[in-house]
């Protein structure tokens, strides 16, 4: 089923909306996260972990699952299809990989975010208690390869789309001999 060209131009448009945002957000995201793990001060630390939470809970993640949905909705109605692409294929699988890695890690930037509010908790304590830096960064490469790829649109079809190819031509020929005939 294709898209109307004013449908196509709506979703894509809050697909990149949500994909950019996403982006956006763990930069911000990131930037928290190298305050927490370099700042000796207690008070920005705990400030850094409340604020990571919130962004990751609020922000992130509602833009990881926008970006999902909206890259299923935009590869199905549009000729480059779910399946039929390596480059939507992959960036399909390493989309719903990051979002399903982000929503294990809130657990992890939960817990965090509960232990800095916890007033009783030392400037040590805090400092001791770790960092996402390695799961945030590694998700930006991860967000980083799909845009890439998003760009680029590397043209290889998966056997599905070869064969998909195949069966559209074939018809094509077979309308435009039945064309051919009717003038005749």
């Amino acid at each position: 089923m294709k898209m109307t060209p004013n449908v196509r131009k709506f979703a894509l448009a809050g697909h990149v909306t949500a994909s950019v945002g996403w982006l956006g957000a763990v930069a911000a995201y990131i930037a928290l996260d190298v305050a927490s793990a370099t700042s000796r001060d207690a008070q920005t630390i705990r400030s850094a972990y409340l604020a990571m939470e919130s962004i990751a809970r609020y922000v992130i993640v509602p833009l990881a699952l926008a970006s999902l949905f909206t890259g299923i909705v935009i590869s199905l109605g549009t000729k480059w299809g779910l399946f039929r692409h390596y480059w939507v294929l992959i960036s399909l699988l390493l989309t719903l990989v990051a979002t399903i890695v982000l929503v294990v890690e809130m657990q992890t930037i939960s817990y965090f975010a509960d232990m800095a509010a916890d007033p009783t908790l030392s400037g040590d304590d805090l400092r001791g208690m770790g960092s996402t830096l390695a799961h945030s960064v590694g998700g930006t490469v991860v967000l980083l390869v799909i845009l890439v790829l998003n760009v680029y649109k590397p043209r290889r079809l998966t056997p599905y789309g070869w064969r998909k190819q195949q069966e559209e031509r074939t018809a094509r020929r077979k309308r435009h001999r039945q064309g051919t005939v009717l003038q005749a």
